[in-house]
């Protein structure tokens, strides 16, 4: 079963036209016709060129030090506040500390000029962390005074998808926020508007490498509601509620945790490198729906990343039920590796295109 599982790896990345770690450039949009045929019904993701975003009003002004908090100066925002920039991520139980917990940012309502400053001033060493990402359609929501700079859908999108997107989001943040792996049910059209987005991508195919387990979940939450910047901590939920989620850091901070990830998860480590992709202002990224990815990030010379993602809602058909079937098979955490195995173990380099 695990040789059979290993095979399926190296095939859907060999079908997906994916043979090395890159993802397949367009200078220019394509079709629809050729969106469905090349990219959504095979899976396979897509980096556009910043031609596709050239028309757009916030392609220039978003950049810009002030007009965001000028447009915005009276409208309250939500930002999530976190120690270290890893919200919605695996976090050292507060009870046990020989495990782990899901752990869920703090949210704090604020104006949008105060929400910068936080932002600017993150610093996971002083234990503050924050970031505008708070993915309820809000681009259209509490940011809805600028979204006008931007297109209300993706036209060859919508088209090929045959539908309008879901939710359309705004994300802003500074290279202090990380997203750990995970999937949505969703096509995704990811757009950089400020700085740079570093993925790192597994089709559902390799599911298993991210060694998913269930963990009781918790939230970060202000010592006292009245600080402006507040001190955290962090409470297990009651009643107690369980999240499946990967237990990979690809991104170990020191030699001996890398050592303890290897050896804990081998499938991530020593199984084919990771699809790896920046996404630079203006460019757009297609990442179809399922497949696992981890989000860093670089800003721009405003001190921020920006960033607008559409989120359409995926087909639930076959390939969903075979998705599942595989989800569902027990693969052994150490399988046996061939002479020609292209493990990474301790080559995963964090240095970004």
């Amino acid at each position: 079963m695990e040789r059979s599982v290993r095979e399926l790896w190296a095939e859907s990345r060999e079908l997906l036209g994916l043979h090395s770690e890159d993802v397949p450039r367009a200078d220019l949009p394509p079709t629809p016709l050729a969106f469905l045929r090349d990219h959504v019904s095979p899976g396979r993701p897509l980096i556009i060129s910043a031609a596709a975003t050239r028309h757009w009003p916030a392609a220039t002004l978003w950049p810009t030090e002030s007009y965001l908090s000028d447009a915005l100066c009276s409208t309250d925002v939500s930002v999530h506040i976190t120690p270290s920039g890893r919200a919605d991520a695996l976090a050292p139980h507060p009870r046990r500390p020989d495990a782990k917990c899901f752990a869920s940012a703090h949210v704090r309502r604020v104006d949008f000029p105060s929400a910068v400053r936080l932002i600017r001033g993150s610093d996971p060493d002083a234990g503050l962390v924050a970031y505008a990402q708070q993915q309820d359609d809000c681009l259209r929501g509490e940011y809805s005074a600028v979204s006008g700079d931007v297109d209300a859908h993706v036209p060859w999108a919508s088209e090929a998808l045959g539908c309008l997107p879901e939710a359309v989001n705004l994300w802003i943040g500074n290279s202090c926020s990380v997203t750990s792996f995970h999937k949505d049910h969703y096509d995704n059209i990811y757009v950089v508007l400020s700085g740079e987005k570093h993925f790192l991508l597994l089709p559902p195919t390799e599911h298993h490498r991210l060694h998913v387990r269930d963990y009781p979940a918790a939230s970060y939450v202000a010592e006292q509601e009245t600080e402006e910047v507040p001190r955290l901590k962090l409470e297990m939920e009651e009643p107690e509620r369980i999240v499946p989620w990967s237990s990979v850091d690809p991104y170990p901070a020191s030699p001996e945790e890398m050592a303890a990830q290897a050896s804990s998860f081998p499938l991530f480590f020593k199984g084919p490198r990771p699809i790896h992709c920046t996404v630079r202002a203006g460019e757009m990224l297609y990442l179809p729906s399922m497949w696992f990815h981890h989000v860093s990030q670089s800003p721009g010379p405003n001190g921020l990343t920006i960033a607008v993602n559409y989120w359409y809602d995926m087909q639930f058909d076959i390939k969903y039920a075979y998705f599942n079937f595989l989800r569902s098979l027990e693969i052994k955490d150490s399988p046996p590796l061939d002479n020609n195995d292209d493990g990474f173990e301790g080559e995963l380099d964090e240095k970004k295109d």
